[in-house]
């Protein structure tokens, strides 16, 4: 049993001290990263998709002849979308305060995306 006027009575413990070292240091503003990564993953993810799917349009548009400018006219469409897309995913990544939370392989699947949309754009013939 502990005397009344002890050190480590129950006063201690009902303020919300455990005695433990750690809880007694102020809160860092990074412990909340994963509920921070979980929100800017959100924009990121979407913008991805965004650029992966007008990337599958582009890849899956095939012209007729040389004469089918509405289909030259739908890839070059899709590609810049995706360019713009993962652009966009990109600029944000490039934020100092996303680059904290979200590591480069984030914004690698954006990229490649956006390098495919270019390559499919340059390749994509008449236009």
């Amino acid at each position: 049993m502990q005397s009344p006027d002890s050190p480590h009575s129950d006063d201690t413990r009902q303020a919300g001290h455990s005695g433990h070292p750690a809880d007694d240091r102020p809160h860092h503003p990074d412990d909340d990263r994963t509920l921070l990564r979980g929100i800017l993953a959100v924009p990121v993810v979407l913008l991805t998709l965004a650029a992966a799917f007008c990337l599958w349009l582009a890849m899956n548009t095939q012209p007729d002849g040389d004469d089918d400018q509405a289909a030259y006219g739908g890839i070059e469409l899709g590609c810049a979308l995706a360019i713009g897309s993962a652009g966009a995913a990109g600029a944000l990544w490039l934020a100092p305060s996303v680059r904290r939370v979200m590591r480069w392989p984030w914004a690698v699947p954006a990229v490649t995306l956006g390098v495919a949309a270019a390559v499919r754009w340059g390749l994509s013939g008449p236009g």
